[in-house]
């Protein structure tokens, strides 16, 4: 695997540092598995000699992006934006516009992108009718932008086609890992051992939901109803009319902001306090799930073993 990462000025440290650890150790393993497999390469690529991080730290550039087709995989890496408007004011800068001009000619190979890296591939129109991922608390931004591309919000890595996404920052660290196993599953496992990575399948349980409803008053007052009334029967229909809007629209403006249905939202916040509940007080499992609105442990429990989670985490 002859692998490129696209590197912009003020772009995560840390996303070309893990992906650069990850193929460098694979390569140095795969003959283990099997002699058969190609050495992996790894080039940075981007439209001046040095690129400059987030923190400030100079990123030698081996090649410009004229040479993206001599590699059978490009991945953008991210942005180093830590805002919706800091991430819309890098995709208008030259930098990024020329990255997105070159990922819209034809090519051959896989493409890939984690965190706000994912954004280039959406704006060069790769992603559109496909399924894909992003870093969660960007997904508002990305859904009003992009509305042709299927987001999985929950999900840590998506695969479409030639067309690799993940999650936040440090997903990363599992994009490194899937590119691998397009190789051989085998190697990739390795090397999550030797590097004592954990597989991570889903970022669901990373997502803070206070934070996603600051981009939207409604949504902030709804998820300020939610938490004030945890322990009651909460609907669709009752908060919406405590808010003075109708079902339909809370149900709207919830999935656009948050990627969940009002349902799940209620679920989420309902699991986020129990666990809260679990380390911080003595309280029973039984006596956790009244407070959150359960009649019973066991419906609870079910609950957070759906979404990967349990009280011990």
């Amino acid at each position: 695997m002859r692998c490129a990462v696209v590197v912009v000025d003020g772009c995560f440290g840390s996303a070309v540092a893990s992906l650069v650890d990850i193929l460098r150790t694979a390569d140095a393993f795969r003959t283990e598995i099997d002699p058969g497999i190609e050495p992996i390469s790894f080039s940075t690529l981007s439209t001046a000699s040095t690129a400059t991080t987030s923190a400030g730290w100079s990123i030698p550039i081996d090649a410009g992006l004229d040479e993206i087709g001599l590699h059978d995989t490009v991945v953008v890496a991210a942005l180093g934006a830590l805002s919706s408007d800091q991430v819309v004011a890098a995709l208008a800068s030259p930098q990024v516009t020329q990255v997105v001009e070159v990922l819209s000619a034809p090519y051959l190979g896989t493409v890939a992108g984690a965190c706000t890296g994912t954004f280039p591939l959406a704006e060069a129109g790769l992603l559109d009718g496909r399924k894909a991922t992003t870093s969660w608390w960007l997904g508002a931004e990305f859904r009003s932008r992009y509305r042709s591309v299927e987001l999985q919000m929950d999900r840590m890595v998506v695969a479409d086609g030639s067309f690799l996404t993940a999650g936040a920052a440090f997903a990363h660290v599992d994009l490194g890992l899937a590119l691998v196993a397009t190789v051989s599953p085998q190697l990739a496992d390795l090397v999550a051992r030797v590097l004592v990575i954990d597989e991570r399948p889903d970022q669901g349980s990373y997502i803070a939901i206070e934070m996603l409803t600051r981009t939207d008053p409604l949504v902030q007052e709804f998820e300020r109803h939610v938490r004030e009334n945890l322990a009651t029967e909460l609907t669709v229909e009752s908060a919406a009319a405590v808010l003075g809007t109708t079902p339909r629209t809370l149900q709207r403006r919830v999935a656009e902001v948050v990627g969940l249905s009002p349902v799940t939202f209620i679920q989420r916040v309902r699991m986020e306090r129990a666990r809260h509940l679990r380390k911080t007080t003595d309280l029973s499992v039984d006596r956790i799930a009244v407070e959150v609105g359960y009649r019973n442990a066991s419906t609870l429990r079910a609950l957070l073993r759906r979404a990967g989670l349990s009280f011990a985490d």
